[in-house]
C-alpha cells in the first residue's frame, strides 16, 4: 500500500505516512475544499523580489557616483553640481520604492494562498490561521515574528519536512537585518548630511561633501548584503513551495467518474457526443468509440474545488 500524497510505501504499524503525515486511505487533497493556483503567482513574486533587491543594490551604491559629483563640484566651486547629486539619488531611489510596493503586494497574496491551500492538504495541521497570513505582515510587532511562522508551516507541510527547512530562518534573519540596518543607516546619514554647510562657498566646505559620500559607502554594504541573502533565499523558497503545491493540486484533478466517455459511464463506447434538449447524452451511434474527455481546470482560473473521488494509487511529486 502506498501513500496517496507522496507515493511512499506505508506500514500498517502507523496510522499515517511517515514522510508526509497523510493518514492511510486519505487523498492528496481533501474533497470539496477549495485550492488556489500558485505557480504563476509564485513566478511573479520571484521576479518582483529579485527586481527589488537589484534596485536596492543599485541605489545603495550611489555614494560611488556621489563622490565623483562632489569632487567635480569642489573643483568648479559649483553648488548646482551638488544639487544634481541629490536629484540623481532620488532618481535612483524612486524605482526601488515602486518595486517594494509591487513585491509586497504579491508576497502578501502568495502567502495567503499557500497558507489557504494547507487546509485542503491531507496530513497538514497548521497552527497559524489564514488571517495571519495577511495580518502578520501588517500588524506592528507581530510582523517581526508571524510571517516567518506562517511560511515555516507552509514549507513543512508543502515539502513534507518534519522540521522547518533551513532556508526559512536564513531568509527571515537576513530580512530583519536588512529592515533594521537600512533604517539605522538612513538615519545616521540624515544626521551627518544635516551638519553639512547648506550653501558651500570655499573648497573646504565643498570637500565636506566629498567626505560625506566616501563615509556613506561602507555602512550601506551591511543592508545590501542582507537584502541579497534574503531575496535569494526567499526566491528559492517560493519556487519550491509553489511547485510542490501546484503538483499536489494537479494530482487531484483526474477525469470525473460520472463524465460521458469514462469507462464507468453506461454505453460510453457508443455515445454520439451530442446532448438532447434535456441536457442528457444523446442516442448512441453504432460502431463509434468516443475517447473519454480529460477535464482540467479552466484556463486562468485561480481557484478550484477538489472533486469527490475515492482514493487512488499514489505517486511522487517534485518539490
Amino acid at each position: 500500500m502506498h501513500c496517496q500524497t507522496c507515493g511512499d510505501a506505508t506500514s500498517p504499524a502507523f496510522d499515517e505516512c511517515q514522510r508526509c503525515g497523510t493518514r492511510h486511505g486519505q487523498p492528496a487533497v481533501l474533497p470539496g475544499v477549495p485550492t488556489y493556483a500558485v505557480r504563476g503567482l509564485g513566478l511573479a513574486v520571484r521576479v518582483a523580489v529579485g527586481a527589488t533587491a537589484a534596485l536596492f543594490t543599485l541605489s545603495a551604491l550611489f555614494p560611488l557616483l556621489g563622490v565623483h559629483l562632489a569632487r567635480s563640484a569642489a573643483e568648479q566651486l559649483d553648488r548646482d553640481v551638488l544639487l544634481g547629486a541629490v536629484l540623481a539619488e532620488v532618481l535612483f531611489t524612486l524605482p526601488f520604492v515602486l518595486a517594494v510596493l509591487v513585491a509586497a503586494t504579491l508576497v502578501v497574496i502568495w502567502t495567503w494562498r499557500v497558507r489557504r491551500n494547507l487546509d485542503a492538504f491531507s496530513g497538514a495541521a497548521p497552527t497559524q490561521s489564514t488571517a495571519w497570513a495577511i495580518a502578520g505582515w501588517l500588524v506592528p510587532f507581530a510582523n517581526v515574528v508571524v510571517p516567518a511562522r506562517v511560511v515555516a508551516e507552509v514549507a513543512r507541510y508543502s515539502l513534507w519536512r518534519r522540521r522547518t527547512p533551513w532556508l526559512v530562518p536564513l531568509w527571515w534573519t537576513a530580512w530583519l537585518v536588512f529592515s533594521i540596518g537600512e533604517r539605522v543607516v538612513a538615519q545616521l546619514e540624515e544626521q551627518r548630511y544635516g551638519r553639512l554647510t547648506e550653501w558651500p562657498r570655499s573648497e573646504a566646505e565643498f570637500a565636506t561633501y566629498v567626505t560625506f559620500y566616501q563615509e556613506a559607502f561602507v555602512p550601506r554594504l551591511v543592508p545590501v548584503i542582507a537584502c541579497l541573502v534574503a531575496a535569494i533565499s526567499f526566491v528559492v523558497l517560493v519556487r519550491r513551495i509553489s511547485a510542490a503545491q501546484q503538483d499536489r493540486i494537479a494530482r487531484a484533478r483526474p477525469v470525473f467518474p460520472g463524465w460521458p466517455g469514462h469507462p464507468g459511464w453506461p454505453g460510453h463506447h457508443a455515445w454520439s457526443g451530442q446532448f438532447d434538449q434535456s441536457g442528457r447524452p444523446g442516442p448512441p451511434t453504432a460502431g463509434v468509440a468516443v475517447p473519454a474527455p480529460v477535464v482540467g481546470p479552466a484556463p486562468g482560473a485561480s481557484a478550484a474545488t477538489s472533486p469527490q473521488l475515492p482514493p487512488g494509487a499514489g505517486g511522487t511529486i517534485g518539490a
